[in-house]
């Protein structure tokens, strides 16, 4: 209980932090297409899959945000957006250290492009039973909107759905598939 309390507060310090230091000179990326967003670019050498995911696992690679290459930062700041799943232990919902920076860097990018709006999918992996599941994938994709918000990032861009057990990302049946299809998707519309 005591280490949750101190998440929260670390999340509400970062978020005081972020405010404190918004000058509001975000760098906005060419338009797409459709004239409204950064446009899409292909993934740089820097973006890879999800951690733990080797040449072996069925695992699709991770993009970053739309014209995340265009942000301004550091090389950490890119190795952060260039990651779109945020991973979760075992019947969990709270975000680690390691998973919180990457919702952190996200919030970031989305507080600095007012015009991007976000659809967090919660998922889980195949063990309970699937409205358990549903209701954990649902936690888990909350947990990181409530993180946003508190970074900055209005209510109204950012959507939550869950898909329970029903889209693996590895659909093998051993821990280290679990630990990868135990996620929140990031993306970017």
């Amino acid at each position: 209980m005591q280490s949750r309390h101190l998440g929260i507060i670390a999340v509400l310090a970062m978020g005081a932090w972020l405010a404190g230091c918004a000058t509001g000179t975000g760098v906005q990326g060419p338009a797409g297409e459709d004239g409204r967003g950064p446009a899409q670019t292909a993934p740089g050498p820097g973006q890879r899959g999800a951690p733990g995911t080797g040449t072996d696992t069925q695992a699709a690679p991770e993009r970053g945000p739309p014209g995340a290459d265009l942000l301004p930062g550091t090389a950490a700041d890119a190795d952060l957006l260039s990651k779109r799943r945020v991973h979760f232990a075992f019947d969990s919902s709270a975000l680690d250290e390691e998973n919180l920076k990457i919702v952190q860097a996200h919030a970031r990018y989305l507080v600095a492009n007012p015009n991007l709006r976000v659809t967090l999918e919660g998922h889980a992996d195949e063990r309970g039973t699937r409205e358990y599941n549903i209701a954990l994938g649902e936690r888990r994709a909350q947990s990181v909107e409530r993180a946003m918000r508190l970074l900055g990032v209005s209510g109204n861009r950012i959507s939550v759905t869950s898909y329970g057990e029903e889209k693996p990302l590895v659909p093998e049946s051993n821990e280290s598939a679990w630990a990868l299809n135990r996620r929140v998707e990031i993306i970017y519309r």
